[in-house]
């Protein structure tokens, strides 16, 4: 029997597709930020640790809303720091937890923001200045335009 299916081609080459694209930048985010910081702390783990520094006793749940992660990895995350000793967990009504960092987390971050800005630096270096704001500026764009409303408890953007 003849082959009757015909090749589909794709409207757009692979290196341009968004999302390959997205993928890759977020590899070269994370490989860079692990050859800066090491490999034991993860960027997902310092975003934490950054936002128990800004809001110390922060419960788990607008933890996770503030990360951009959802409240079981939240807590799992939570669980990992906890026992590395860099945050505690302290139980609230309603089995809320409220999350601190800990001395020792407090020196890791301190440790680690000085090469934070050189880190990102370097990821951007090769892009012009003025490139450097746009593309952030779309980055910020991209991401909110993106997010859900807390409200809103669907998986993707209002399709309206």
């Amino acid at each position: 029997m003849p082959d009757n299916r015909t090749a589909v081609d794709s409207p757009i080459p692979l290196q341009a597709e968004p999302g390959h694209l997205i993928r890759r930048a977020h590899q070269l985010a994370v490989g860079t930020f692990a050859k800066t910081h090491g490999k034991q702390i993860t960027p997902v783990q310092y975003a934490i640790l950054r936002a128990l520094q800004d809001t110390p006793g922060i419960d788990q749940v607008t933890l996770a809303d503030r990360v951009a992660l959802d409240t079981s990895t939240t807590a799992d995350i939570a669980a990992r720091l906890d026992t590395k000793g860099w945050i505690v967990r302290e139980l609230l009504p309603r089995r809320q937890r409220a999350l601190r960092l800990t001395t020792e987390g407090e020196a890791v971050l301190a440790e680690m923001l000085p090469r934070v800005e050189p880190m990102y630096g370097q990821l951007l270096d090769a892009l012009e200045p003025a490139e450097r704001e746009e593309f952030l500026r779309l980055l910020r764009k991209f991401v909110h335009l993106n997010t859900p409303a807390p409200d809103d408890q669907s998986d993707t953007p209002d399709e309206a």
